[in-house]
């Protein structure tokens, strides 16, 4: 072929794609459609941060990543709750040195919320400062039957209940029955009723996977109207759910709810001989399918439940 027509072809395909091109990005009877904007990228929040709680002269929420904890500083002392160092330890040097930003109290005492590592790892600088750990009773038999280097054992046992007083500050730790956990405490701050509760109340969130450590969900749902029928306002949770905010009572009827709905939707399901498989496929919560991990763990909370409505 002669190079000048090769040339001239070469020309004319180009022209044509050109046109093609921009045909397809032009609407009927207009220019060009302009090219929308990328979206911003959402900000990544900060490695770790501590917030008073509003309204409270000496609460305080330290978040490192996905995980929170309570302490409260007093006159006397400081009552810190769950070291959150699990395979991080600079998690909980950061949280200590964030406390001496606040005060320069002794820190009295860490509380155990319940026996997941991921929440109570980590406690041994809290420890070397002469802290005493406090956990529920059974917390304390789960960690002997899987023990870890990483996990101080409590000092001090809660049964039911137990008040801790210092400086002026009182703070019960109740047992309110199996949930998450056969070992989770609920601590309530009486003057500001404030309470911290750890993984069992998420907010506007689907409960985790397929409730892995949970006995029976009638008895988490016993718990949570025991926690509905104490005095208190806010939550302070072990997670920054909702995008980080507080839980209140409606959240904690909202959960209710979420149960009620989703045994009554397996019951279905079980008396049609839907379980499990097909139960986990077809079971739809439009109410819910807003929450957090909805897409990812409904499923996973069907099986559970199918396997109570079939007596497992």
């Amino acid at each position: 072929m002669n190079s000048n027509l090769s040339k001239a072809t070469a020309i004319a395909g180009a022209i044509l794609a050109s046109t093609l091109y921009v045909n397809a990005q032009t609407p009927p009877g207009g220019a060009p459609a302009a090219t929308p904007p990328a979206a911003p990228a959402a900000p990544t929040p900060p490695l770790f941060s501590t917030t008073k709680v509003e309204g409270t002269d000496n609460v305080y929420i330290f978040r490192y990543q996905g995980h929170q904890s309570m302490f409260v500083v007093t006159k006397a002392g400081v009552i810190a709750t769950d070291p959150i160092g699990l395979r991080r330890p600079q998690a909980v040097t950061t949280y200590i040195d964030e406390i001496k930003k606040v005060t320069s109290q002794p820190i009295k005492y860490v509380i155990y919320s319940h026996s997941h590592y991921d929440h109570i790892a980590g406690g041994k600088p809290f420890k070397d400062l002469g802290a005493k750990f406090v956990a529920h009773k059974n917390a304390k038999a789960q960690l002997q039957r899987f023990p870890s280097p990483d996990v101080i054992m409590p000092d001090e046992l809660v049964d039911g209940k137990k008040t801790i007083n210092l400086g002026g500050t009182s703070l019960e730790l109740l047992y309110v029955g199996k949930n998450h956990s056969d070992n989770s405490l609920v601590m309530r701050l009486p003057k500001e009723k404030i309470i911290f509760a750890v993984d069992f109340i998420p907010i506007q969130t689907v409960l985790f996977r397929n409730m892995p450590d949970t006995t029976n969900p009638l008895e988490w749902q016993a718990s949570l109207k025991r926690v509905a029928a104490l005095e208190w306002d806010r939550m302070i949770p072990g997670h920054p759910y909702a995008g980080g905010r507080l839980g209140t009572k409606q959240d904690l009827a909202d959960l209710m709810g979420y149960f009620d709905d989703l045994s009554a939707e397996v019951k279905k399901a079980a008396a049609e001989g839907k379980c499990t498989d097909t139960a986990m496929k077809e079971i739809k919560l439009p109410k819910y399918e807003k929450w957090g991990n909805y897409a990812q763990f409904l499923p996973m909370n069907v099986e559970r439940m199918c396997y109570l409505a079939n007596g497992n």
